[in-house]
């Protein structure tokens, strides 16, 4: 007998797909069940969706039940109505240690901060190869950092990058000059004060080279900071 084919296969990464649009689910399913499983390779594990689920909040209960297990969260940031992928994965996390894969088409610095801060476990753009997807649920379920090479080059620009980047608060704060809230309104948003938020907007003008609201909103999205 072939000694490679008497290896055990390794028990295939049971996923909770998360996303608000059924033909996308039904194509990222189809793409993960083609992920190839080397038996007896660690880290080269099947993969199989086990729960879907359309919205945030039903992410969650299905997580907070536990039934089906599942060892991995791919989560979409867009969802429609209710709470948003970053917000779902906020709360999952604070449920338990579930890794969340993020897999959007957003790679803006707003949605990738935001992930991040809310723990997500990677962040991929859904136009990636499926092999990087493949790799990226393998990497995230094994508690490895999975990142896309854009949203990697994204991270280090803002390290690297000789001008001041903005801080999280601060690209909050100009998601929501964005919506045209009033300095009142966006502190109430915030739960901070208007003198703080003046005081961001302050380093926001210096930071972004402007001196108003309006030529700051067009700076942000001309550099990705927010979305368009």
């Amino acid at each position: 007998m072939d000694s490679a084919a008497a290896l055990p296969s390794a028990p295939p990464i049971r996923v909770l797909l998360v996303d608000d649009h059924p033909v996308v689910r039904a194509g990222l399913r189809a793409m993960l069940a083609e992920a190839p499983a080397a038996p007896g390779l660690p880290g080269q594990e099947a993969v199989d969706v086990v729960a879907e689920a359309a919205t945030g909040e039903e992410a969650v209960r299905l997580v907070v039940r536990g039934e089906p297990q599942v060892d991995l969260v791919l989560m979409d940031l867009q969802l429609g109505d209710g709470i948003d992928g970053a917000e779902a994965t906020r709360r999952i996390r604070a449920v338990g240690e579930f890794p969340v894969l993020i897999l959007t088409t957003y790679d803006t610095d707003a949605d990738i901060l935001t992930a991040v801060e809310a723990g997500a476990a990677g962040y991929m753009l859904k136009d990636a190869p499926p092999e990087q997807i493949h790799r990226a649920v393998r990497d995230a379920a094994a508690g490895r950092t999975a990142l896309a090479p854009e949203v990697a080059a994204r991270l280090m620009g803002r390290i690297r990058e000789p001008l001041p980047s903005l801080s999280a608060r601060e690209v909050q704060l100009v998601e929501l000059l964005a919506t045209g809230l009033s300095n009142r309104a966006m502190a109430k948003e915030l739960f901070i004060s208007e003198a703080t938020v003046k005081t961001h907007l302050i380093h926001v003008y210096q930071k972004l080279g402007v001196d108003n609201r309006v030529a700051a909103v067009t700076e942000a999205r001309a550099r990705r900071i927010i979305r368009s």
